[in-house]
């Protein structure tokens, strides 16, 4: 939470202050020209085969106490800077990782590390409030004019999230919150559904599902693995969730040689989205809202047109209620782009690894 607080403070910062970071703009100025001479490194140094003798015996160290198959080399983030990474054995690497796209602005850039020399947020740092319930007295402020100030048309309530993954997740439950309520009506929640929610049991837990799509990643708790559909390593051995899974276009390319194809295939995929939406209602199984990436990125680098979203916007409105548009990988502005196309914006847009993790909706989502 405090961390998400001080992330809020710097996007406000670098733009208003420094022009560094303009959410879908680029901006070039003297002072940016400065910090790149002064603070980036001039290019990659090798020392040592990667991973190098250091970071293999930390490796042995800490597959001691935990699984560390997954670790590629140990780092040293104290002399790491802008887009370079260095490593515990002093190889310097250019970083197109980012931590899975999550520092956009490099690492240790001297407009984060003054924040965190203010006083204001030292307090916040050190007392982690939980923002939802005790929040500090700037907290609105300073929402309006970070977030808010970069939100997309149409969505101007906002939640902020310690993950991608708890943010998908948020969204959900507030989707399904809010479809119930609308079947309910007026009418208040009987003593049948506090008792059978307890125990996992509908009416209290409705069958409510989400449909996703295939190559789709949402994150890997239990209700976004169910929607990503990426690699089996995410979702071997988890059990999961019945909720529908559509087929993602794959276009041709080039596009202007198969206009045609594409069209075809992107009318199939939307043919079987309509299709698994009444399949699983004849199941009374509900799909209460859809998921998808403006792009695809960990399932493949796939894209689709224009008008597949507009159409797919359409089905969730006609059919059902609510399209999500969810980027993990992919910056806040490919999100701002694809909802631009859209002739009514999404119910809920999430960016997940931007600077910090939250949820852009409208106002009947609020919970």
């Amino acid at each position: 939470m405090a961390s998400m607080l001080l992330s809020r403070q710097l996007s406000c910062c670098l733009q208003q202050n420094s022009r560094l970071l303009v959410f879908g703009h680029r901006y070039i100025s003297q002072a940016a020209a400065k910090i790149d001479v002064d603070f980036d490194y001039d290019g990659p140094l090798m020392k040592t085969e990667v991973p190098g003798p250091r970071s293999r015996e930390l490796m042995k160290q800490l597959n001691g106490i935990q699984n560390a198959e997954a670790v590629h080399f140990f780092c040293n983030y104290e002399e790491s800077r802008g887009n370079y990474l260095v490593d515990v054995d002093g190889n310097r690497m250019l970083d197109l990782y980012s931590q899975i796209s999550s520092i956009p602005i490099g690492y240790s850039h001297p407009s984060l590390i003054k924040l965190l020399q203010q006083p204001q947020n030292l307090s916040t740092f050190v007392n982690r409030p939980a923002l939802g319930i005790l929040p500090p007295e700037n907290f609105a402020e300073r929402l309006k004019e970070s977030l808010l100030s970069v939100a997309p048309k149409g969505l101007p309530q906002v939640i902020t999230m310690s993950c991608g993954s708890c943010s998908n997740e948020n969204a959900f439950k507030a989707i399904f919150m809010w479809y119930r309520s609308k079947e309910r009506g007026h009418n208040n929640v009987t003593k049948e559904e506090l008792e059978s929610c307890m125990i996992n049991q509908p009416p209290g837990c409705p069958d409510y599902a989400m449909l996703s799509f295939m190559g789709g990643f949402h994150g890997r708790t239990m209700g976004c693995l169910a929607t990503t559909h990426s690699k089996a390593i995410h979702k071997l051995d988890i059990p999961s969730l019945d909720w529908p899974i559509a087929p993602f276009p794959r276009l041709k390319y080039p596009l202007e040689d198969f206009v045609k194809e594409n069209q075809q295939e992107e009318a199939r995929c939307l043919e079987e989205v309509e299709d698994l939406i009444v399949k699983y209602r004849k199941k009374k199984k509900i799909v209460a809202g859809i998921i998808i990436e403006p792009i695809q990125s960990e399932g493949g680098d796939n894209h689709a047109s224009d008008d597949f979203f507009r159409k797919l916007r359409d089905i969730a409105r006609k059919v059902i209620k609510y399209f999500t548009v969810h980027s993990l990988v992919a910056k806040h502005e490919i999100i701002c782009s694809c909802l631009q196309i859209l002739p009514l914006p999404p119910l809920w847009s999430f960016t997940s690894l931007l600077i910090s993790s939250w949820d852009s909706y409208v106002h009947v989502l609020r919970y």
